[in-house]
């Protein structure tokens, strides 16, 4: 047992180390896969909103929002929650800001807007938990009402809640068309899927005319639909006497950008000014003689007239208790009451006498109460009473105490530094001492590759968990390898992959270059490592070193000639020599008819056969039969044994059939082989008469001979009419060419007619009784119907004799047959 699970641990162990050198080998391909897959991510979204791109005309910042929020949405690990610095995955709750649509985690910003309304809530005492304090978003700060805490998760558009995870959708989106306002609103509603991120700009067509509504109106995008004709505007400025001469344009017309000279309000000064601006006041004083005569008018350039002598009419004394009818001339006298007017304290009036000017400063000794309302003390009005007590309570932070002197209970907020470590764990919190959990850090780190050429800006934190981005920009490491430069790859992180360059190296028995790849640093399992004493030692992972091997041998094709002399074949540098190409040897043997079979071998060409692919000592001697063709005709092989030249005439007896295949003939081969055709045919004559049947049907009567018998038939043959009564002899040859016939007589033709009428009369014989025993059936049927006994049916049965065609029957219709067709063969020869 313990030997098994040794042997399945060490297996396990294998395989890891096997993956693992894959990997090795296959990271600089995964890494250009990555790649590929983004570009065709971003082509994909460069695709959906190519007709917005082209056809907006347009401001298309909202768009471009659009499309980083779904390249975001696409990417692994690109959304991040501002509040936890956590990945936002697919399968998990979250809330979109409306105002910025920045992504949240639902637990993470319901915890956020519970603490942020205790936090302002619990600034006095008075009103903790009463009143409905609003909680802002994490990064735009927009406020939300108590009544929109986020407590249940929809999709992006707010039409399906807890929308389902589907692999081919927009993670939190729910599929559907998203149909939300447009800001600003215009009467319609995006098209688009249900998305993250800040609706593009509203693409629907509308007729609209320009801004000055001289042009007619033309369709354009809804997103676009105020535009300019470029023509002069042509409204009148405010100034009443010219016309706005700039281009078509929205909003009200800009001042008259016109210079005149104008006089101030008071007309005492002109000078040039913007027609805009007609009315202008100058710094002088207006100095016209009021309507009393002795006083001047103090005010500055103004409009209208100057109206009456303040000093003129009923005037109060100082005190504002007693009037008096005086010229503008005169001073307004005290009244000698007392003043009574209230001092700034508030509380006392003032004893002296109806004065002028200010009132002086309360000097009534009173009872204080202290600013905390814990101290009371005998002192002045005008001085305030401040205790030394210290407040103990504590600050909105919770944390510190407020320490200030006197404090009337309105403690102020903490003004000390947070300096709390934030969820980045590399920043402290810059903000004042609060209560709850701190602001997301709002400083932002980036993220470089190996040479530091790319770079991606994360917020602060995600450093550590945010994958380098792609650089373009080639490996500038110097080769590790015998190369003075290293392949083109771009930059990485860790080791460079595996050189592949060519080796090139000259080897040293040939003085060829090694074409084999790179293999200074190829990886070998290390040997004679330690190995287990037992199960209970647990295996050590095979180690790979990187070591430099040695070149393999060389390739390079040498043209080589075979033992033989067969064929000229490339061989590898290092395996050139003699070598048998494995065919056949082919030369020529001695007997001059046969080649030597023996496998490609080295021959020692004599004076001889050089040149003439003749054989030589090595090869084999031959030891067969004379092969050679016989003449046409021979079936017997050559006597000698296998020689050059021509074979002698054969002399064997040749046993042939003769032409009617009866007889048999024994002839020497040499004149069969050598005869002509009439010769042949002679000889094949066994001089009886031929035994073939003429097609006639007789014998043929000449002598036994090739070919097909004459047909000239001389015998006589019977000829019959074709009733076959009349019969007469002829010659056999006249009968087949059809020179001579016999016809019928009267006889015959009165033999047919009597044969005719007995077969009518047979027929007739045959109805009448089939009509008989139809009438037998029919009264018998009735007589079942009447209900009779079967005693009485007997007895009215009647008894039918059977005819004699139905006693015979069976007999005479074989003769009929045979007579018809006998008479049907008569007539067919004379019909003919």
């Amino acid at each position: 047992m313990a030997q098994r699970k040794f042997e399945e641990i060490k297996k396990a162990n294998q395989a890891a180390a096997k993956k693992l050198v894959e990997e090795h080998f296959s990271s600089s391909s995964e890494e250009e896969g990555d790649e590929d897959l983004e570009g065709k991510q971003g082509k994909i979204v460069a695709n959906t909103f190519i007709t917005y791109t082209t056809q907006t005309d347009g401001d298309v910042r909202e768009l471009e929002r659009t499309k980083q929020y779904l390249n975001e949405a696409f990417q692994a690990g690109a959304m991040t929650c501002l509040i936890c610095i956590a990945s936002v995955k697919r399968n998990q709750a979250v809330w979109s800001c409306s105002g910025c649509f920045c992504i949240f985690h639902m637990p993470c910003i319901q915890k956020w807007a519970k603490d942020s309304q205790f936090l302002v809530s619990s600034l006095t005492d008075d009103d903790f938990g009463r009143r409905d304090y609003p909680w802002p978003c994490p990064k735009c700060r927009f406020e939300y009402k108590r009544s929109d805490t986020p407590s249940r998760y929809y999709c992006y558009c707010g039409k399906v809640e807890d929308p389902p995870l589907d692999p081919w959708l927009v993670p939190h989106s729910c599929g559907q068309v998203c149909e939300r306002e447009f800001k600003p609103p215009c009467g319609h509603k995006c098209l688009l899927l249900c998305h993250p991120g800040p609706c593009p700009p509203c693409p629907k067509m509308v007729t609209t005319t320009c801004y000055c509504k001289k042009a007619k109106p033309i369709p354009r995008r809804c997103s676009a639909k105020e535009w300019s004709c470029q023509q002069a505007c042509g409204r009148k400025l405010l100034c009443g006497q010219h016309k706005c001469e700039n281009p078509c344009h929205a909003g009200s017309c800009p001042p008259c950008p016109r210079v005149s000279r104008q006089k101030c309000v008071c007309g005492k000064q002109v000078t040039e000014r913007s027609c805009a601006s007609p009315l202008w006041h100058c710094d002088q004083v207006c100095g016209k003689t009021l309507p009393c005569g002795n006083h001047t008018c103090e005010q500055i350039c103004h409009v209208g007239a100057c109206g009456e002598c303040p000093r003129s009419g009923k005037r109060f004394c100082p005190c504002q208790k007693s009037k008096f009818s005086l010229p503008c001339t005169e001073d307004v006298p005290t009244c000698g009451d007392s003043c009574d007017k209230l001092l700034e304290c508030g509380v006392h009036r003032c004893s002296q006498r109806c004065h002028r000017g200010p009132c002086e400063t309360c000097r009534q000794e009173v009872e204080k109460q202290c600013r905390c309302g814990k101290h009371t003390k005998r002192m002045p009005c005008h001085k305030p009473y401040l205790c030394e007590t210290k407040c103990v309570k504590m600050r909105d932070c919770q944390k510190h105490q407020c320490k200030r002197k006197c404090c009337p209970g309105n403690c102020t907020p903490c003004d000390q530094n947070c300096g709390r470590t934030l969820g980045c764990r590399n920043h402290k919190c810059p903000s004042v001492c609060h209560r709850g959990s701190c602001y997301p850090c709002p400083e932002t780190v980036d993220v470089k590759c190996n040479c530091g050429s790319t770079k991606v800006t994360v917020p602060c934190g995600r450093e550590r968990t945010t994958r380098p981005p792609k650089c373009k920009e080639l490996c500038s490491r110097p080769p590790t390898c015998h190369h003075t430069s290293q392949e083109k790859h771009r930059c990485h992180f860790g080791s460079c992959p595996p050189c592949h360059q060519p080796c090139q190296k000259v080897l040293e028995k040939c003085g060829h270059l090694c074409p084999a790849p790179c293999h200074d640093q190829a990886l070998i399992k290390q040997t004679g490592r330690h190995q287990p004493t037992g199960p209970w030692e647990q295996p050590s992972e095979p180690a790979f070193i990187q070591a430099a091997l040695p070149c393999p041998p060389c390739q390079v094709p040498i043209p080589m000639q075979c033992l033989g002399k067969h064929e000229v074949s490339p061989l590898p540098c290092h395996a050139v020599g003699p070598y048998s190409c494995k065919r056949v040897c082919g030369r020529t043997l001695d007997c001059q008819n046969h080649i030597c079979m023996k496998e490609c071998h080295k021959v020692t060409e004599t004076e001889a056969c050089i040149g003439k692919n003749k054989a030589g000592p090595e090869c084999l001697q031959c030891e067969e039969g004379c092969s050679k063709s016989r003449p046409a005709g021979c079936p017997h092989p050559c006597v000698l044994p296998c020689h050059p030249g021509e074979c002698p005439p054969c002399v064997q007896m040749l046993r042939i059939k003769c032409h009617c295949k009866i007889t048999t003939l024994y002839v020497e081969c040499r004149k069969i082989t050598t005869a002509d055709i009439n010769e042949k045919n002679r000889l094949s004559c066994c001089k009886d008469q031929c035994p073939k049947e003429l097609p006639c049907g007789h014998r043929c009567k000449e002598m036994c001979h090739p070919g097909e018998c004459p047909f000239n038939c001389n015998q006589k043959v019977k000829l019959r009419c074709p009733c076959k009564r009349i019969k007469k002899e002829f010659q056999c040859n006249k009968v087949r060419e059809n020179q001579i016939s016999i016809e019928c007589d009267a006889t015959c033709k009165e033999m047919k007619r009597k044969a005719s009428e007995i077969k009518e009369a047979e027929a007739k014989a045959a109805l009448e009784e089939e009509k008989r025993r139809q009438q037998a059936e029919l009264e018998a049927f009735e007589n079942r119907l009447k209900g009779r006994r079967k005693k009485n049916r007997k007895r009215d049965e009647v008894a039918v004799e059977p005819s004699l065609w139905q006693k015979y029957k069976y007999h005479l219709l074989p003769v009929c047959a045979v007579l018809v067709l006998v008479f049907a063969w008569y007539i067919a020869p004379g019909a003919a």
